[in-house]
C-alpha cells in the first residue's frame, strides 16, 4: 500500500511540473496484441475478439504535450471511445530542432545514429500512459518530410536507405514488448521512385528485425490522397504491410465509400481503414474564406459511409488537435480553437456512437452489401450505404438525410424480420419492432432532411 501511494503520488508530481514519467502508470488494463483476422478483413485481440479501430490524428503529440496534458487528452479520448491515437515520433512541425514541451531535442547535428535518449524516455513515457488507459499508439517513425520535401513541411531531410534501417530497428528494439504499438510508415509523403519504395521497404525491415519478426508487429503505411488505394500502390503485397491505409483527404468527397471498394476487393485481401480523412472544424479544401469549416455532419457521413464499404474502422481528426494549437503557438491553416476547447466538439463523440453501432452486432462476419438497397442511389451527400452478416442475421443501412429506403430483406435471413433505428448523433436505439417479412420493403426514418442521419438496424430475432 504504502508503495503504491509513493508511486501516485510520482505521477501527480511528474504530470504537475509537466515531466515524464519514470514508471508505468498503475493500470487497469492488460494489454494485448493484435493481429489480422482469419478472413484477412478485420484486426482481433490475442484473444480473438474483435477490434475496432476508432483513431485520432494526435500528429504533433510527443513533441506539443506535457505529460499532464497529453494524460488530459488521452482521458477524454478514452472516455469518448477511441482506441488508436495516430502520432509521430519525429514530428512534421519543426520536430528536429523544436524541442519537445519537456525541452528536448530528438537528435544531435540532424544525425539520426546520434540519437536523444532524453527524448525518447519522454515518448516511452507518452506511450505508457496510454496503454495504461488501454488505447494503442499508431506510431509513425517519422513525418514524410524527413526524407523529402514537397510544397510543405520543414524537414530536414536526414533519412536515406542506408541509415533508416538502422533507425527503424532502433524503435522495434525499444518497443518490442510494448503491446499497444501499431506501426504506421509513410508520414503523408507518397514515394516518388523506386528508391523511395526501396527506404520505406528498409525502415519496415529494420522494425521487423527489431521487434523479432514481421508476425510480431502490425504495420501500415499512411500516404497522401490519391485517386484510388493509398498504401495498396506500392505495398499490398509486401510481408510486412499488415493492413492497407489511405488518406482521402480535407474536401468534401462524396465518393471516398468508393475509395474504401477498390482496396477492399484487391488481392491477396487484407483490412483496409482510412487514416486521413477531412478533420471536423477544418477548413474545407484548405479555403476556409470560399468553403467555410467542416462540420461533424461532414465527417460523420464519411465515417458511416467507408465503414458500412468494408473499412475495419475509422480515423477521427480535429484540426485544432491534430497540431496540438494553443496560444502563443503558430497556427497552420486557420484553427478556430485550442485543443483544450477542441476536444469536445461533437463530432468526437459521435465516432465514438459508429464503434457503438458496430460492435452491436457479431463484427467479424460482417460484409458491405449496397444490393439491400432498391432504386436510385446518387452519389452525392445523400448516398445510402449498406452493410450486413454474411449470414444474413443483421443488416446495417445508413440514410444521411433521412430518406426512405426500399430493402431487398430477400437477401436476410430468418423468417422474422424486427426493425429499430440508431441514432448516429445521440448513439441511441429506438425501440425495435416486429414486422411481416416481403422480399422488398420500405422503411421510413424518424426524421428527415438535412443533419438527420439514421441507421436502419434489420435482424431475425
Amino acid at each position: 500500500m504504502r508503495a503504491l501511494l509513493i508511486n501516485s503520488i510520482l505521477l501527480l508530481f511528474c504530470g504537475a511540473i509537466g515531466l515524464k514519467a519514470q514508471n508505468s502508470p498503475t493500470s487497469n488494463y492488460k494489454m494485448q496484441s493484435l493481429k489480422v483476422s482469419s478472413n484477412n478483413r478485420f484486426l482481433i485481440y490475442e484473444d480473438g475478439k474483435p477490434f475496432f479501430y476508432l483513431g485520432d490524428t494526435a500528429w504533433e503529440l510527443f513533441h506539443r504535450l506535457t505529460y499532464q496534458e497529453a494524460d488530459t487528452y488521452m482521458e477524454n479520448r478514452k472516455s469518448k471511445g477511441f482506441t488508436v491515437l495516430q502520432s509521430v515520433a519525429l514530428a512534421e512541425l519543426d520536430g528536429i530542432d523544436e524541442p519537445n514541451a519537456m525541452g528536448h531535442t530528438p537528435m544531435q547535428d540532424h544525425n539520426p545514429s546520434k540519437l536523444n535518449e532524453d527524448y525518447f524516455k519522454d515518448v516511452d513515457a507518452f506511450i505508457k500512459l496510454a496503454a495504461s488507459k488501454g488505447l494503442y499508439i499508431g506510431l509513425l517513425p517519422t513525418w514524410g518530410d524527413k526524407l523529402f520535401k514537397s510544397s510543405w513541411g520543414k524537414g530536414p531531410e536526414i533519412f536515406n536507405s542506408q541509415n533508416i534501417k538502422a533507425y527503424g530497428k532502433f524503435l522495434g528494439s525499444r518497443y518490442k514488448y510494448q503491446k499497444n504499438i501499431i506501426w504506421i510508415l509513410g508520414g503523408d509523403r507518397n514515394p516518388r521512385d523506386n528508391e523511395d519504395v526501396k527506404i520505406w521497404n528498409a525502415l519496415a525491415e529494420g522494425i521487423a528485425e527489431g521487434v523479432g519478426g514481421y508476425d510480431k508487429a502490425i504495420m501500415t503505411y499512411h500516404p497522401q490522397p490519391k485517386e484510388n488505394g493509398g498504401s495498396s500502390t506500392w505495398f499490398h503485397s509486401e510481408k510486412w504491410l499488415s493492413f492497407n491505409m489511405m488518406q482521402t483527404g480535407h474536401c468534401l468527397d462524396g465518393i471516398n465509400y468508393k475509395k474504401i471498394t477498390y482496396d477492399y476487393n484487391l488481392k491477396p485481401t487484407k483490412p483496409v481503414i482510412d487514416g486521413e480523412p477531412l478533420y471536423e472544424d477544418h477548413p474545407i479544401c484548405f479555403d476556409w474564406k470560399k468553403n467555410g469549416f467542416s462540420v461533424a455532419d461532414d465527417v460523420r457521413k464519411l465515417a458511416y459511409w467507408q465503414v458500412f464499404a468494408g473499412a475495419f474502422g475509422h480515423t477521427y481528426g480535429c484540426h485544432a488537435i491534430w497540431q496540438f494549437y494553443a496560444a502563443g503557438r503558430e497556427p497552420v491553416n486557420a484553427p478556430q480553437r485550442p485543443w483544450t476547447e477542441a476536444m469536445n466538439l461533437p463530432g468526437a463523440s459521435q465516432m465514438g456512437y459508429v464503434k457503438k453501432l458496430m460492435l452491436s452486432q457479431t463484427f467479424l462476419d460482417r460484409i458491405p452489401d449496397q444490393s439491400l438497397i432498391i432504386g436510385d442511389n446518387p452519389n452525392t451527400n445523400e448516398y445510402c450505404s449498406a452493410t450486413r452478416a454474411s449470414d444474413g442475421h443483421y443488416a446495417f443501412i445508413y440514410t444521411p438525410t433521412g430518406r426512405d429506403l426500399k430493402i431487398k430483406t430477400s437477401i436476410l435471413s430468418g423468417s422474422s424480420l424486427f426493425e429499430k433505428w440508431y441514432n448516429p448523433r445521440e448513439g441511441t436505439f429506438g425501440p425495435k419492432s416486429k414486422k411481416v417479412k416481403n422480399p422488398e420493403m420500405i422503411f421510413s426514418p424518424p426524421t428527415k432532411g438535412g443533419n438527420n442521419d439514421w441507421v436502419l438496424v434489420l435482424t431475425n430475432n
